[in-house]
């Protein structure tokens, strides 16, 4: 894989605005604890090779359990997650794979059981902020592991 465009350089100001909102994001701490979840599973749906990498490594410094990163795919039948796990994973693949329908009241009404208003509006502000990245991953086509040194993500031990 060749990397098509470098959009931090071609579009600077954009791109360090967005990194800002991501990183206000991840600062919350509700989002903190279980950003790394959303991020991979929306990674693998959109097919980000780069965001992939990139959040699994996160995740694996911050702390997660292995075998809970080999299981994002599989979230549904495991038992590695809890109910309000399930819930954001299901939140976060409804709002990446939006259906004609939108997102059925069934799905909102279980995360809605799960979580407060401001967990809610963070975690779909995290989903829109994780899919616009895997679009920009998707088109453009950065090497999966090229930022690791930039990002600290050689610490994961994953190279």
């Amino acid at each position: 894989m060749t990397q098509r465009l470098n959009y931090y350089q071609a579009a600077p100001e954009a791109a360090r605005k967005y990194s800002e909102f991501s990183q206000l994001l991840h600062a919350d701490p509700f989002l903190a604890e279980i950003g790394h979840l959303v991020t991979v599973r929306a990674s693998q749906i959109n097919g980000c090779a780069f965001c992939v990498d990139m959040h699994v490594k996160e995740a694996k410094i911050l702390g997660e359990r292995e075998l809970r990163l080999h299981h994002v795919a599989v979230w549904r039948e495991s038992p590695l997650f809890t109910a309000k796990e399930k819930a954001i994973l299901e939140w976060t693949e409804a709002l990446t794979r939006l259906s004609p329908e939108g997102v059925p009241d069934a799905v909102f009404q279980r995360v809605r059981d799960q979580l407060s208003d401001k967990e809610l509006a963070a975690l779909s502000f995290l989903v829109v902020a994780i899919n616009g990245w895997n679009r920009l991953g998707v088109a453009f086509q950065p090497v999966p592991g090229s930022a690791d040194a930039q990002f600290g993500l050689d610490k994961a031990g994953l190279n």
